[in-house]
């Protein structure tokens, strides 16, 4: 879905599945800056939208994801996961209750399917599930910010901002009033800085939980049965998981930053070094210079001086060997 917010001035598009708002508007530092500094917001408007509407929703939503929302209270932001059978991430739900309806962002383009997942999981219960991705548009206003939040609007209040869910049809008349406009680079910037893990470019197809520190944010380990708890458990109770997420500091020295995907080796042992992981996302940030959220194996020193690619690396561990 092509946001209108694309006719700004200086808006350039994003990429892949981005690709539907703004990557920056000509200024990709100082977007940064205003963001960090409680300015401006950021259109997240390709982003799906999904609810659940019904006196069960709670209840059921429960048995479903990875999160405890039984009680969930009015108002209070949660994040959460559904897992494969083998508890692998599927999908990831960013999530407010209003009282009547749970509101749930979700990356662009995968609400299809967990709409269909959810659809086939109703059985007797008293739920609807509907996309709203056409009649409502996610903005995401920096922690710290004072702009003003529309009458009635659903608001996702996290120690990062608040994402509010807007009608799409207000979407030009709201950013008229609450600028600077920021691109998607700089709101990802931030969020490496902060690291936080994207579904689709920090998972694969065999990410768990445990890898990208998601515990705890995503994953509460005192609630009841779902699908992929078992491997949420043993993990938890009797090992460790296979990889590990870690930040990485790039050389700065380097022209181009080494894309998602992009190998990564042990420079100790040289360009034919057995490779133990790869970049997920990489960014430049305003203050920090070019960095990198990356997976490698569980068992690489934390202490180890990585390359990747062509590019040095000096890890930062976010998720303990």
């Amino acid at each position: 879905m092509k946001s209108p917010l694309l006719s700004l001035p200086g808006a350039v598009p994003g990429e892949g599945v981005d690709e539907g708002v703004a990557a920056h508007y000509g200024d990709l530092f100082r977007e940064q800056r205003a963001l960090a500094d409680g300015a401006g917001f950021v259109d997240l408007s390709h982003r799906g939208v999904v609810t659940v509407t019904g006196e069960d929703r709670l209840a059921w939503l429960h048995l479903l994801l990875t999160q405890h929302v039984s009680e969930l209270p009015v108002g209070e932001a949660t994040e959460a996961l559904i897992l494969s059978a083998h508890g692998h991430i599927e999908h990831a739900l960013y999530l407010v209750d209003d009282g009547t309806t749970v509101w749930a962002h979700v990356e662009p383009g995968t609400q299809e399917a967990l709409i269909a997942y959810l659809e086939s999981m109703k059985f007797f219960y008293r739920v609807e599930v509907a996309d709203r991705t056409d009649d409502f548009a996610v903005v995401h206003l920096p922690a710290g910010s004072i702009a003003e939040v529309p009458d009635g609007a659903v608001v996702r209040e996290t120690p990062y901002g608040r994402d509010l869910f807007l009608p799409r049809a207000d979407l030009e008349s709201y950013a008229a009033k609450a600028g600077p406009a920021a691109g998607l680079l700089a709101y990802e910037a931030l969020r490496v800085e902060q690291h936080r893990p994207r579904l689709g470019f920090e998972t694969d197809h065999r990410t768990i939980p445990h890898e990208l520190g998601w515990i705890g944010t995503a994953v509460h380990l005192q609630k009841g049965c779902y699908r992929g708890q078992e491997t949420v458990a043993r993990v938890e109770n009797l090992g460790k998981p296979p990889r590990r997420l870690v930040f990485l500091h790039l050389d700065g020295s380097e022209v181009h930053l080494p894309p998602a995907g992009t190998e990564i080796r042990v420079a100790d042992e040289g360009e034919d070094g057995r490779r133990i992981g790869f970049v997920t996302t990489s960014v430049r940030h305003y203050e920090l210079g070019p960095v990198a959220l990356a997976l490698v194996k569980r068992n690489v020193p934390a202490d180890a001086r990585l390359v990747a690619g062509e590019t040095a690396a000096a890890q930062e561990v976010i998720v303990e060997p």
